[in-house]
């Protein structure tokens, strides 16, 4: 039985790189095949997995990242393969679920002045975090990347020069028996439940950190809609800015800030579709559950998902910060609430080839590649 080892610094339950590694283990281990250990920092409801905690001490962000890089890798000789979803050089496979992070800087950079763009030059982390990404592309010990998206692919091939033969595309995996257009069969008592008008156009956001994914757009791209409702699931520590926004803009009585959500099919179930507009995000889970769950996207060029998309047909693609382009794409579908049926179906179906157990077969043949080429040298 192949030993594979795991690595992910931190979970939360609501998180979607950290939803993925869960899913991973349960599908592995379930596939009696492989023998999986979960190396991580701090681990919340870990089941049956064999975990191994490591958390040295710290005082800086950086210093946090770094200590945890270092125990880590010391435990690497003990297993025939390792899986990183953190920066981490050594590794034989990385997952670039957070893709690029100096893509996701240059992208940030566009929404703030010149003084907090001078200030992440010159931070410890982002210079840490920048110089572990760039060791750990070019260590000879990395044999396989695992992209979520096509974009992420590219974005790697082309910074890094890493050859095709190591960057493998494998889509996030959906229970697309759990997320399914039943779940609107709670619509009418959630809406109840959250006061929204039984019958309006609900738009649903869901997601951690808003200034990246796109609260601010999302909301200002309702304000001509009268009838719109939007629902906001996630949890941000700045989140009384945006209810102050959506003040500022006479969206309080159309807007709802739910914080975390922990059953998240409900917030899909109450809504007709699903709005985005992230700056960057490699391929969130929630445009994969909302898809399967029969919600048309709206979204940005820089989500994963947006390769999934056909415009008018299962969503529509804009720029992240473009407004009045979210606003007509809105319009659009609101001028089609005649055809939100079809939409809902085309959505399910792009999801619906994306299930866990395929996921999980793209990872096994993966492992059995990357150890048939171990074996032959």
């Amino acid at each position: 039985m192949t030993r594979l080892a795991i690595v992910r610094q931190k979970y939360n339950p609501h998180g979607g790189a950290e939803r993925f590694v869960s899913r991973t283990l349960n599908t592995l281990v379930d596939a009696g095949e492989l023998d999986v250990t979960l190396i991580a920092r701090e681990w919340q409801d870990a089941g049956n997995w064999d975990t191994r905690v490591l958390n040295p001490r710290y005082l800086t962000r950086r210093g946090r990242d770094a200590g945890f890089a270092a125990a880590a890798a010391a435990c690497f000789g003990e297993f025939d393969l390792v899986q990183s979803h953190e920066r981490i050089p050594g590794a034989a496979i990385y997952r670039a679920g957070d893709g690029v992070h100096a893509t996701w800087l240059e992208q940030l950079d566009r929404t703030q002045g010149p003084l907090a763009r001078a200030a992440r030059r010159f931070s410890p982390y982002h210079r840490y975090v920048l110089d572990a990404e760039a060791r750990m592309f070019r260590d000879p010990r990395l044999k396989r990347v695992i992209c979520n998206a096509r974009q992420v692919r590219d974005d790697i091939a082309t910074r890094f020069g890493l050859p095709d033969e190591t960057l493998t595309v494998i889509y996030n995996g959906v229970d697309t028996g759990v997320f399914h257009p039943d779940v609107a069969g709670c619509r009418a008592e959630q809406r109840v439940q959250w006061a929204l008008p039984p019958d309006a156009p609900v738009l649903a956001y869901v997601g951690s950190g808003f200034e990246r994914k796109g609260v601010a757009t999302a909301l200002s791209s309702i304000v001509p809609y009268p009838e719109v409702h939007l629902i906001v699931a996630g949890h941000d520590k700045h989140a009384t800015q945006y209810r102050r926004q959506a003040e500022a803009l006479g969206l309080a009585s159309r807007v709802r800030f739910l914080g975390a959500v922990a059953d998240v099919k409900r917030v899909y179930g109450a809504a007709d579709a699903l709005i985005l507009p992230t700056l960057y995000d490699p391929f969130p889970n929630v445009c994969v559950e909302a898809l399967a769950c029969g919600l048309p996207l709206f979204t940005s060029a820089r989500c994963g998902a947006a390769e999934w998309l056909t415009e008018g047909q299962n969503g529509w693609v804009r720029d992240a910060l473009d407004i009045d382009g979210y606003a007509s794409a809105i319009g659009s579908w609101l001028a089609r609430r005649a055809d939100w049926d079809a939409l809902r179906l085309l959505a399910r179906l792009t999801a619906e080839p994306y299930t866990l157990s395929h996921m999980a077969e793209q990872l096994q043949a993966l492992y059995a590649g990357l150890l048939a080429d171990i074996a032959q040298r």
